[in-house]
């Protein structure tokens, strides 16, 4: 049997509420970021350009809640809170620069895969799933 992960068979009831959790933009990014060394919130909100304050807050404590992410409040003044990756969120290193390296191989392929559909749709092309 090949180790092909597309080829094991699929347990849906077993991965998606783990994928749910780790497969979207913000996780990757900040997890990204904070692979690279703590940050408090505002350095990332600078850093992950387009993300609002509502999204990072509800991404960190979902993170938090997934022990992907320690969060530690500073005794500064203000107070300061501090967010580091855990060694669980290190685990997907590996298999995030593995996305992001496909992503640079295969984003220009992509990007003309879509202008194809797109022409080919609007110019009344003809859809089988309807």
């Amino acid at each position: 049997m090949s180790e092909n992960v597309l080829e094991l068979p699929l347990d849906v009831t077993a991965t998606r509420p783990v994928l749910e959790h780790i497969a979207n933009k913000w996780t990757v990014l900040i997890l990204s970021v904070l692979c690279t060394q703590p940050a408090r919130f505002n350095d990332l909100r600078r850093r992950l350009d387009g993300i609002t304050h509502k999204a990072l807050s509800e991404a960190l404590k979902r993170l938090e809640r997934n022990g992907l992410i320690s969060r530690k409040v500073l005794p500064t003044q203000p107070i300061g809170v501090e967010y580091t990756i855990t060694d669980l969120g290190c685990s997907l290193r590996e298999p995030f620069a593995a996305l992001y390296n496909w992503s640079l191989a295969n984003g220009s392929a992509m990007e003309k895969a879509q202008r194809v559909y797109d022409t080919t749709k609007s110019n009344g092309g003809f859809d089988e799933n309807i």
